[in-house]
């Protein structure tokens, strides 16, 4: 099945998704990666789900991305006598350590990791941020605050601290936990939640220790200060705007969004735009103009995907979620203004042999007549450093590994494909290159490709070589060398 648009669907599995013609109707109407929430469900569930997308993807023939997004540490207040209580604005508050039930004037916070940190003039967010304090005076068991926006606040709100690092690891036991369990499973990506620091990520990625790609969600404001570093330790990133928004000014998040994006690009690293992409589709068979706008500009920005969360987990309409975004992203693509934006942002980088080879394919595709850049690859590397170019014409990753070719439906516009096995010889690789561009409806006989790959072959970066060849094998048995 090819898709008809460049930016890929990440549709999240839940409730509303769990068993086969859900997932398989979830994949036919467009979703290319599947995200596994540890955040809810139980391991054994989690398992049936991974297993039903293995099945599928043995039944349509193509490679799908798995995605087990770690939960993070959640900090939430205690309980209350009455279940919850009411907070007016410039009242006194008190955070403690004591867990006797709460009352109107105080409650149990059972995180001394956040007094140890917090300082006079902090702020705590609690509900999403529709309560917000200020603190007033705090020790390493208390923070008396005093209320700046009230609300009703109930047991076990979480509660969000904008202002300050936490000595927090980013890995909980339950993370650590979930990690092993999803590796041993074989996903093809982990995304680590709350990462405030390239050391989160690199604790990850010594426990993945290789067995999936390490995704960095960025939701915190240190994370957005740490931001170079933390994409430095990461294989791809996620903008998850859902704490961001409530930790920073809702104003900016647009344009930290444009800039984390277009970092990404740079640095040839797949990003994904989440939270609240189709919200209203949760429980509306359409979409807000708004929404539809939302995921347009993440795509005009150059985003590698664009993902659901509840709207396909627990929605009433997840497969007409899959199917609007992906309507809006071929009508998207289709818009000369797009492709004048994606040109104009393009990044001349040019420090490798093989960013070289990637910038001259595309140049070449994109000055004759040729149909697809076929690329051979062996980590995934070529073909995410193609996507970085953003060609015109689509992009053919063969890889003789499908844990790769997995990894790569999280790029943009890679069609992926696994070789019969590791390819020895140049000819081989353009004749293997050809037929999955016929076989995928990409070019015919009479059209031409591109074809890139390192030489010796299977080995790792490598990219060295360009060749325009034909789509016909008797044209390339008959002009190219062994």
């Amino acid at each position: 099945m090819r898709r008809l648009r460049n930016v890929k669907i990440v549709a999240t599995l839940g409730p509303a998704s769990s068993d086969y013609d859900s997932i398989r109707a979830l994949f036919e109407a467009g979703a290319d990666v599947f995200r596994l929430n540890m955040s809810h469900g139980t391991q054994d569930e989690q398992r049936a789900r991974h297993d039903i997308v293995r099945q599928v993807e043995k039944d349509m023939g193509r490679p799908i991305a798995i995605l087990a997004d770690l939960q993070g540490p959640k900090l939430r207040c205690g309980t209350f006598s009455a279940s919850a209580a009411e907070l007016d604005e410039g009242n006194p508050f008190r955070f403690d350590l004591d867990e006797t039930p709460g009352e109107g004037h105080r409650v149990c916070l059972p995180h001394p990791e956040i007094f140890a940190a917090l300082k006079p003039g902090a702020t705590l967010l609690v509900n999403d941020g529709k309560i917000r304090l200020r603190v007033q005076d705090c020790g390493p068991d208390f923070a008396d605050c005093i209320v700046e926006v009230g609300g009703t606040i109930s047991d076990r709100k979480g509660v969000n601290v904008p202002d300050v690092v936490l000595p927090l690891a980013a890995l909980s036991d339950k993370d650590r936990s979930d990690l092993e369990f999803a590796c041993q499973l074989g996903v093809d990506w982990l995304a680590l939640s709350f990462v405030q620091r390239r050391q989160d990520m690199d604790e990850a990625r010594q426990l993945a220790q290789g067995r999936a790609a390490v995704l960095a969600k960025i939701e915190k404001p240190a994370a957005v200060d740490a931001f170079p570093e933390i994409l430095d330790a990461s294989d791809g990133i996620m903008v998850a705007r859902g704490d961001l928004g409530v930790e920073l000014p809702v104003q900016a998040v647009p344009p930290i969004q444009k800039r984390l994006i277009h970092s990404c690009r740079r640095a040839g690293k797949p990003v994904i735009v989440a939270t609240q992409m189709l919200e209203s589709m949760i429980e509306s068979p359409v979409p807000t103009r708004a929404e539809v706008s939302d995921v347009a500009n993440a795509i005009y920005d150059g985003a590698d995907a664009v993902m659901l969360s509840a709207e396909s987990a627990a929605g009433s309409y997840p497969v007409e979620a899959v199917t609007t975004m992906d309507k809006v992203a071929i009508e998207v693509e289709s818009d000369p203004t797009y492709r004048e934006q994606i040109e104009a942002s393009r990044v001349a980088k040019r420090s490798t042999v093989a960013d070289g080879i990637v910038a001259a394919a595309r140049e070449i595709a994109e000055t004759t007549d040729i149909k697809a850049i076929c690329c051979f690859t062996q980590s995934g590397t070529t073909a995410e450093l193609t996507a970085r170019e953003r060609p015109r014409v689509p992009i053919i990753a063969l890889t003789p590994l499908v844990g790769t070719a997995r990894r790569l439906c999280l790029s943009w516009g890679t069609n992926c494909f696994v070789t019969a096995g590791d390819v020895e010889r140049f000819k081989a690789a353009v004749v293997s290159a050809a037929r999955a561009a016929r076989s995928g409806g990409f070019a015919e006989e009479a059209d031409q490709i591109v074809v890139t790959a390192g030489v010796p072959f299977n080995v790792p970066g490598t990219t060295n070589i360009l060749r325009v060849a034909p789509c016909a094998e008797r044209l390339i048995y008959a002009t190219d060398p062994e």
